[in-house]
């Protein structure tokens, strides 16, 4: 199969690219050449350069089987990039988020639950922010991020009716992630001592290892499979405590857990999310289902997932070749944390 990537070598299309290759088909990364200009220099592999925010041009005059768009935020590009390619591509894979949704209070939501929506004015104003900072991450765009996904969803089936493949990963975890929202956990366990656990110890939590995500990517674009698909993990309901003692297990070190409720961590200013990865406190209700997204569509379509370990390790092995320098985006600074199970204990 011949596969175009808009975008290739960060994390999930980096996985689906060594995926694809993996399975022998041939891949082109149509990317901005502006990370890892080295990656998948190989035979199988056509390497095009342009900013799909400006000149699609470089595109034109070739065909594919399919497309896989990793890297699309604002719908112009979608628009643009799918209507170039209708005419040249059998199959077109939109990857979007969970983020999309309009409404997570309940446990459960599914494909069908109404989706975020974005005011015309706001709309334009995301798309002139895209193109004077050429903006390709999630955060630049603050709250407007999962409406802007959702409506990039619209564009594209617009632009190749039945022949769209949506699928809404959760949050992405394992090696290449450099957000660190999960890579935190596995490092901080790894470093040994007491560790700040946050929150309810049976608070359920969810997420996908990247491999797996792209690994039943390509399999349901080998099916040409279309429609809608929330796609994170497991398959079956892991809790916090659960994934803190997997990193113990993994680690095999003299981490100690120590859990801190909700109300102690948010009076003393501890951020849920970025700063506490994956704990989301029980008080912010309109998140209350946030972590248990309803995935039985995408089971039945095969998607599997590898051991938690498995995920922990691969995680660890791969955060142990990043420079001594990195700067990272995600996790509590350990003097907080020293200082918050201090105050912690003083009280308990």
């Amino acid at each position: 199969m011949k596969l175009l990537l808009l975008g290739g070598t960060l994390f999930l299309g980096r996985a689906i690219a060594e995926a694809a290759l993996q399975q022998g088909h041939q891949v082109t990364l149509f990317t901005r050449g502006q990370h890892d200009s080295e990656l998948f220099a190989q035979p199988g592999v056509t390497h095009i350069q342009g900013d799909r925010l400006q000149d699609l041009s470089a595109l034109q005059g070739q065909t594919w089987d399919a497309v896989i768009d990793t890297s699309a935020y604002v719908p112009s590009s979608v628009r643009a990039a799918a209507t170039l390619l209708a005419p040249v591509v059998k199959h077109y894979t939109f990857i979007s988020s969970v983020s999309v949704f309009a409404n997570v209070q309940q446990v459960g939501t599914d494909e069908n639950a109404p989706v975020a929506q974005i005011t015309e004015e706001q709309l334009a104003e995301a798309e002139q922010l895209a193109q004077e900072n050429n903006l390709f991450t999630a955060p630049a765009f603050g709250d407007w991020y999962g409406a802007l996904k959702a409506r990039c969803e619209q564009v594209a089936e617009q632009a190749m009716p039945g022949r769209v493949l949506t699928i809404r990963p959760g949050l992405i975890v394992g090696p290449h992630d450099t957000s660190d929202r999960f890579t935190y956990w596995p490092r901080r366990v790894a470093q040994g001592g007491e560790v700040l656990a946050p929150g309810r110890p049976d608070k359920p939590v969810q997420f996908i290892d990247v491999r797996d995500l792209a690994e039943w990517t390509l399999h349901m674009v080998e099916r040409q499979q279309t429609g809608i698909y929330n796609a994170t993990g497991p398959d079956q309901v892991i809790t916090m405590q659960q994934l803190l003692e997997t990193c113990q297990q993994v680690s095999q070190n003299d981490a100690t857990l120590t859990w801190l409720d909700d109300a102690f961590l948010l009076e003393q200013k501890a951020g849920p999310w970025m700063e506490l990865p994956l704990w989301i406190p029980d008080a912010e209700q309109d998140m209350a289902g946030f972590m248990s997204i309803d995935i039985a569509r995408a089971l039945a379509a095969g998607l599997t997932f590898r051991p938690l370990a498995e995920t922990v390790r691969a995680t660890l092995d791969w955060d142990a070749t990043r420079p001594t320098t990195t700067e990272y985006k995600a996790g509590m600074a350990h003097e907080k944390e020293l200082t918050l199970l201090k105050n912690w204990h003083e009280r308990h």
